[in-house]
């Protein structure tokens, strides 16, 4: 259905929890086309929803054998670009509650 959510099963080292809400989130999102700006009557349910599919798919990993073979793609939150892109996003996101917490003017 999706195509881009990431193959979890096998990952060395196994697959993190923030690696596996990350892909819960992208699935809930998918079926019930959702995006994160929704108003907070959408966003409680589907946020419900990520963490009870990201819960079931901690327990299939752990019950899964394991892999033959590793996949063959790495995870996003694995690539040093991705991680790149979320440290400055964070720290973009970090200096504007800064401004606004000191009371200096500045753009949306």
């Amino acid at each position: 259905m999706c195509r881009n959510i990431t193959t979890l099963r096998g990952l060395e080292p196994p697959a993190t929890d923030e690696e596996i809400r990350a892909a819960a989130e992208q699935f809930v999102r998918k079926v019930t086309g959702v995006q994160r700006s929704a108003s907070e009557a959408v966003r409680e349910p589907c946020d419900e929803a990520t963490e009870q599919v990201a819960a079931i798919v901690t327990r299939l990993l752990a019950e899964l054998p394991a892999r033959r073979r590793p996949p063959q793609t790495v995870p996003p939150l694995r690539r040093a670009e991705v991680q790149e892109r979320i440290a400055a996003r964070m720290a973009a996101r970090e200096e504007h509650e800064r401004l606004h917490e000191l009371g200096i003017a500045h753009t949306h």
